[in-house]
């Protein structure tokens, strides 16, 4: 264990739930790193993730933003185009783009979002697009007819989520610099979405636990 983080899990107590707003401040206390670090939120689940029906899978828009600089590829036909990259989409475009990234198997983006009638066209790039977790989904809010609203939600704070392998969700919920209370609100917003989420056939309680962290900093279990 380096010595930094020695120094900062001096600061917590050894087996105690912090209230959310003191969770926050203390991972705003300890992180101590060069750069501007994300507040991870860790919700470790009480479902059984080998049912594919207990996955948890939802989207929510964070009130105050991720602080996430996304570039976004919007999949819409040649009449939309200049609308999506009006609507602030990285790369737009139909067949061209499609045929762009079949050839090349690169994606050089990091959302896909796309409007119903070009599902089908999506096709021949399926596979590029599942392997790097790209594939527009409805239920990631990435597929709508609306390419406009799509995007400016995906710039203000929209983001996915959903249940691992082990039964557990990670997200980014705002740089550790946002304003402590911003913050909080942030994963709030984050809980309040998962609980939303329960599968139907969970019968006992979904959130188990909640950690916060940050980058190369120490955990904090907060009260779920």
């Amino acid at each position: 264990m380096s010595k930094r983080m020695k120094e900062a899990q001096k600061k917590l107590e050894e087996g105690k739930l912090y209230a959310l707003p003191e969770a926050v401040a203390l991972i705003q206390d300890t992180a101590k790193v060069k750069f501007d670090p994300s507040l991870e939120v860790h919700i470790n689940l009480g479902i059984d993730p080998k049912k594919s029906d207990q996955m948890v899978r939802s989207v929510v828009s964070l009130p105050h933003g991720s602080g996430k600089t996304l570039r976004i590829a919007a999949f819409v036909s040649d009449a939309d185009v200049a609308k999506a990259k009006e609507a602030g989409a990285d790369i737009a475009g139909s067949g061209e783009l499609i045929d762009e990234i079949k050839s090349s198997n690169k994606c050089d983006f990091d959302i896909a979002v796309a409007t119903p009638d070009m599902m089908k066209k999506l096709a021949v790039i399926a596979r590029v697009l599942g392997q790097k977790g790209l594939m527009p989904n409805p239920k990631t809010g990435t597929i709508a007819p609306d390419v406009t609203k799509l995007i400016q939600d995906l710039k203000k704070g929209k983001i996915a989520f959903k249940s691992d392998a082990g039964g557990t969700i990670h997200a980014a919920c705002g740089k550790v610099s946002f304003d402590k209370n911003n913050l909080v609100a942030n994963i709030e917003a984050l809980l309040e979405a998962v609980m939303k989420a329960k599968p139907q056939s969970l019968k006992g309680n979904l959130i188990k636990s909640v950690y916060l962290s940050s980058s190369m900093g120490p955990s904090v279990r907060v009260t779920a």
